[in-house]
This record gives structure tokens, C-alpha cells and sequence, in this order.
């Protein structure tokens, strides 16, 4: 039995990290994969039971990891954010989540049949968008600035207020299923507050401090995070999930307490249980469904599609900005997520328990409307953003760090041919300089908070990093490399190579492809221009190609870029050397005269 549940695990995580790299293929919600991994595996094949596998371990372990996905979700809202996120998103997650939660739960209450409490429960799992599936999705969709940065900024904020919505339905259903007073409903409540407060506090005055090290601090959080969980749950039943939301908005919101690694933890953590979590619940689902279920989910579905979701986005966009055009595509676009289908199983394994009536109607509706959103959204957003005409060209601009004299140089050469170019740097006479030659720029250091926030990366798909500061233009690759990939990330080298060495090397982990060639660096290429070389762009043909190219303006003759047959761009760096064609337009950088070639 151990050797079977070690290999079934085992086997779950291998899967959930291919649904998960699929979805990355794909640029789809990984959610839609690791959910028909789960139905292949349970109720198709029968392969996974985990009722059997884990027996009285299912529900501690559900239970444990909700709670880790729901502090990792609130730990992320930041309450100074929510008065310049604009008029649109502060109604869609007040107002707007409210008429949605009471629109659903009256379809769920008419079609499926539910009570109003379950229903009522129904609206506010259903009602939650989230991060984790809105952003692979933006990805797809690329609608313009307005559009991404609404659904965007809903799905961070909604995510853990939505939760907390849910939790505090559930605690109201489960007080009256065990014939609590009011009295302990709010003891419950204030348990859960006061817990996850005192846990946020403890945690922050020991971070803000620095009395855990740096390699303890995320062990630490996770300890405390199911402790409050746990703790809370002994002394007033099921308030710990109250208890560890409040942990993660209280910690996200102290004063002083850097959290950026803590986050980045929490995100790998949850990648990895959400894997396997909704393999385990996608497989618990039986099939075929309970007499009429389907049908009641395909109709909740299109409800929620076509009534709720359009209605929600008319209230909250009044008076705003927003043209039909884009109110349309943000009526569109809701997909439900990890919140919605993680929260709705875990409520359903305590109020089956319970004996709670329609307690196990809840997972089979939330998936189909997981599962409908999803897969309609994916397949249609992009082409409805394109008939509207608030889609966004192919991601071809380029982002480069740095605006001296040849980050410019490099920069006017891309704009003028046909490419979209940011130059970002915190040098206040270069940047204008730069804004002097027609180029468009960003005053501020592109890997900071404020470059998060105000920095349009709209049709950038590739970062420069060519700055003078070597340990800057590092950070910098690390920091887009999630945003672009790592395969659109170059650095102009600071150090030839022959001065690179141990004792001035960074980590590979910091490095990026260096432009251009081995020997290139940015005080070569400034004493180059100095020397009065120049940035030559020309079209080859049948008659003019490469080779007479480089008979034209000599073999020093440095290849940068070049541009297909297709348009798009093509980078030259050390990992990756050129072959132009006929057809292709190359930048070079030419010598004018043979007398100022650089050996």
C-alpha cells in the first residue's frame, strides 16, 4: 500500500507538471488541463481513487492546502492600490461582485434547485476570477492597456475578497447546521480575525526585525500559516480559513516587512499543490453526473456567461471611460479559477459530512462553470478582441534598459525600422536626450515597483538590457525573463570577456545572451560611433545579398539585427549567429571609412 500511494503521488505530480507545462505551450489556463487530467484519470478510467488512496488523510490534506492557496492569494492584495486602480475595477469587486454573487445564486436557487444558503454559497465561489487564469489568458487575448489592466487588477483584488465572501457564507451555513446561535457565528468570526491578525503580527514584528534569517523566513511563514489554520480551528470550529485570509491581507499590508521572496515562495508552493489537489478533486467527481446536473451546470453556465457577467460589467463601468467596445470584451472575459474550485470542494466534503442538503451539488456545477468559461473564453476572446478592434498587435516592440548614446543609436535603428521601442533608465538628462530624438521613454528603473505599475510594456516582447550599469542590466534580465521569456532577453556586455573573471563574473543565473558578438561590449561599441562608424539598415536581395554586403562595408561589418520575410525580429547575440537571406532587412553597424575599423 505505502509503494502504491508513493508511486500514485509520484505519478499525479509528474502529470499535474505536464498539464501545468501544456498550459505554458499553449498560453491556456493551466486550471482546464490539470481538471481533465483529473476526470481521465477518475471517473473515465478509474486509475485514481482518492477516497481510497488517502482514506482519512483526504480531507486534512484538501483542508491544509486551501488554506495555503487562499493565504497565498490574499498576501498579494495591497490596500494601497485599490484607490488608483480606477473607477471600473473598485466597482467590479464592491458592487459589482455583490450583484454577480445575488444574480448567481438565484439562477443556482431556480435552475439547480439548491436551498438560498447553498445557493447563496454557490454565488460567491462563482463569482470569483483570479490571477492564475486571467493572466495566461491576457497573454493570448493582448487586448489594449485599459481592457488588461482592468481584468487584471480584478482578478488580484477579487481573488482573496471573494474567498473571504465564501468563507463567511460557510461559516453562517455550517452555524446553523449544528444549531449555533448568532452569538457563536460571530465568535467564530472573531476567532478567525483575531487569530490570523495575531499570527500576521507575530509574523511581521519577527520579519521586520530580521530575528528569522533569510533562509528560515519561508519555512517560518509556512509553519505559521497552517499553525493559525490549525489553532483556529481547535478553538472555534471551522474558522481557520477565515483566520489564515486575514493572516495573508494583514501580512501583506505591514509596514516595513519585505515580502517579495515569501510571495515568490508561496507562488511555487501553490503551483505545486494546486497541481495535485485538483487531480485529486477533478478525480472525486462522479460519472455520469447526479440526474439533471449537467444540465442545471450548462445552464448556470450560460447564465453566468451571458446574463450575469454582462450586467455585473454594465453596473460598474457607468460613468467610466470605457468605450462599448471595451465594456464588451471585459463582459466577456471571466473565467473562474483555482479559488472557486478548490474552496467549493473542501465546503463540500464538511457539508456532506454535516449531512448539509445540496452540499454535494456544489463541486459538479463549480466545474462545469470552470470548465465552460475556460474553454469558451480561451477559444473566442481573441477573435471577439479583434472584431472589436481593442486587440493589440503581435508582442514585436522592444524594451531597452538604457538611453545613452547607444541605446539611442540602437533605439532610433529599430523604430525607424517599424518596431515599437521603450527606452527606460533613471538618467534624467539622457532620458532626455532620448525624448529629444523622437524616441519614447520611461523615466525610472524598469525593474521597480513603479515601473510595475505605470511602465506600458503594450506590444513589447523583448528586452535590451544595455545600460552602464552591469549589476542593473542583471537585475533586469532577471526580472523580465518571467514577463518575455528567457529566450527575449539580451545584455550589451560591460566587461570583455578577457576581464570577466572570477573575481568580476556573476552568477549564470543573472546572465542573459550577450549582443551582437564575443568581443562586443558597450565601451566598444560608443568608441565605435565615436570613430564615426555607423548604423546601416539595408534590404537584401538575389542581387544584393549578405556576402556582397559585408564585400560592400568590410568584414568588421557588425550584424545586430535582422528582419524576416515575416517582419519579425531577429536577434544576433554569442548563442545565436545570423544567417540573412534574400528577403530579410539587416542592421548593421558599418564602418564609413576603411581607416576607422577597430581591430
Amino acid at each position: 500500500m505505502t509503494i502504491e500511494l508513493g508511486l500514485m503521488l509520484a505519478g499525479m505530480l509528474m502529470i499535474g507538471f505536464l498539464a501545468q507545462w501544456l498550459a505554458w505551450r499553449v498560453k491556456l489556463p493551466a486550471i482546464l488541463f490539470l481538471l481533465l487530467a483529473g476526470i481521465l484519470l477518475g471517473p473515465v478510467t478509474g486509475l485514481v481513487n482518492p477516497d481510497k488512496l488517502l482514506g482519512s488523510l483526504l480531507f486534512p490534506v484538501v483542508s491544509l492546502a486551501v488554506a495555503l492557496i487562499l493565504f497565498e492569494g490574499s498576501l498579494s492584495l495591497r490596500f494601497h492600490e485599490l484607490p488608483g486602480i480606477g473607477h471600473v475595477v473598485r466597482g467590479l469587486v464592491s458592487y459589482g461582485a455583490v450583484t454577480a454573487l445575488l444574480l448567481l445564486a438565484l439562477a443556482a436557487h431556480i435552475v439547480a434547485g439548491l436551498s438560498w444558503s447553498i445557493a447563496l454559497l454557490f454565488g460567491a465561489l462563482a463569482c470569483v476570477t483570479g490571477p492564475t487564469v486571467i493572466a495566461p489568458m491576457l497573454r493570448t487575448v493582448r487586448p489594449n492597456a485599459r481592457i488588461g489592466n482592468t481584468l487584471r487588477w480584478e482578478g488580484i483584488v477579487i481573488d482573496p475578497l471573494g474567498a473571504l465572501f465564501a468563507v463567511l457564507i460557510y461559516e453562517a451555513i455550517v452555524s446553523r447546521q449544528e444549531g449555533h446561535t448568532i452569538g457563536i457565528f460571530l465568535a467564530t468570526i472573531g476567532c478567525g480575525i483575531v487569530i490570523g491578525a495575531l499570527a500576521a503580527f507575530v509574523m511581521a514584528f519577527l520579519l521586520r526585525r530580521q530575528m528569522i534569517p533569510e533562509y528560515l523566513q519561508n519555512f517560518a511563514v509556512l509553519a505559521s500559516v497552517l499553525l493559525a489554520f490549525s489553532l483556529s480551528n481547535v478553538i472555534t470550529h471551522e474558522s481557520g480559513l477565515l483566520a489564515v485570509t486575514i493572516m495573508g491581507i494583514a501580512l501583506g499590508n505591514a509596514r516595513g516587512v519585505h515580502i517579495d521572496d515569501i510571495l515568490d515562495f508561496k507562488e511555487n508552493l501553490t503551483t505545486v499543490l494546486v497541481s495535485v489537489l485538483f487531480i485529486l478533486l477533478a478525480a472525486r467527481l462522479h460519472w455520469p453526473l447526479p440526474p439533471g446536473m449537467l444540465g442545471a451546470g450548462l445552464a448556470l453556465f450560460v447564465i453566468a456567461q451571458l446574463v450575469v457577467r454582462p450586467i455585473s460589467v454594465a453596473l460598474s463601468s457607468l460613468g467610466s471611460g470605457l468605450n462599448w467596445r471595451e465594456r464588451a470584451l471585459i463582459g466577456w472575459i471571466a473565467p473562474r479559477g483555482i479559488v472557486a474550485a478548490s474552496v467549493s470542494a473542501l465546503f463540500a466534503l464538511r457539508l456532506n459530512a454535516l449531512g448539509v442538503a445540496g452540499g454535494d451539488a456544489l463541486v459538479p456545477l463549480v466545474f462545469t462553470l470552470i470548465i465552460g468559461t475556460v474553454v469558451l473564453q480561451s477559444a473566442t476572446a481573441r477573435p471577439l478582441a479583434l472584431w472589436l478592434k481593442v486587440a493589440e498587435p503581435e508582442p514585436r516592440g522592444v524594451l531597452i534598459f538604457g538611453s545613452d548614446h547607444v541605446a539611442r543609436t540602437i533605439g532610433t535603428a529599430l523604430a525607424e525600422a517599424g518596431f515599437r521601442v521603450v527606452l527606460a533608465d533613471d538618467d534624467w538628462n539622457q532620458i532626455r536626450k532620448a525624448r529629444m530624438d523622437g524616441l519614447t521613454t520611461f523615466y525610472g528603473n524598469p525593474a521597480s515597483t513603479h515601473a510595475e505599475r505605470n511602465l506600458d510594456l503594450t506590444g513589447i516582447g523583448r528586452l535590451l538590457a544595455m545600460s552602464t550599469h552591469r549589476e542593473r542590466n542583471s537585475l533586469a534580465c532577471v526580472h523580465y525573463r518571467q514577463e518575455f521569456g528567457r529566450q527575449k532577453i539580451y545584455r550589451l556586455r560591460n566587461l570583455s570577456p578577457q576581464e570577466n573573471t572570477d573575481r568580476a563574473a556573476l552568477p549564470g543565473s543573472l546572465l542573459a545572451p550577450p549582443l551582437f558578438d564575443e568581443q562586443m561590449t558597450h565601451s566598444r561599441f560608443a568608441e565605435m560611433l565615436d570613430q564615426g562608424w555607423r548604423v546601416k539598415s539595408t534590404k537584401l536581395s538575389t542581387t544584393f545579398d549578405w556576402p556582397h554586403f559585408i564585400e560592400q562595408y568590410g568584414s568588421h561589418t557588425v550584424l545586430m539585427f535582422g528582419v524576416d520575410e515575416r517582419g519579425a525580429l531577429q536577434v544576433a547575440s554569442t548563442k545565436r549567429v545570423l544567417e540573412p537571406k534574400a528577403g530579410w532587412t539587416v542592421i548593421a553597424l558599418v564602418c564609413s571609412t576603411p581607416a576607422a575599423a577597430i581591430a
